[in-house]
């Protein structure tokens, strides 16, 4: 997500819940991201700026 504060709030819940987190803040970084780690959930924005939560999730999908 391309909201700091939306993300800040997210990662700090689901840091409570255990889980270890990765942010992203454009859909590029995402895919990155994605392609360096492996991952048990993805969650994604639609609209991120470079490439939105959609093409993201495709591209992943395609080398997943």
């Amino acid at each position: 997500d391309d909201e700091k504060l939306i993300v800040k709030g997210i990662r700090f819940s689901l840091e409570q819940e255990g889980m270890e987190v990765d942010c992203a803040y454009d859909g590029e970084e995402a895919l990155e991201y994605a392609r360096r780690c492996e991952y048990d959930l993805v969650l994604l924005d639609v609209m991120l700026p470079k490439l939105d939560g959609f093409q993201v999730c495709q591209q992943i999908r395609e080398f997943s």
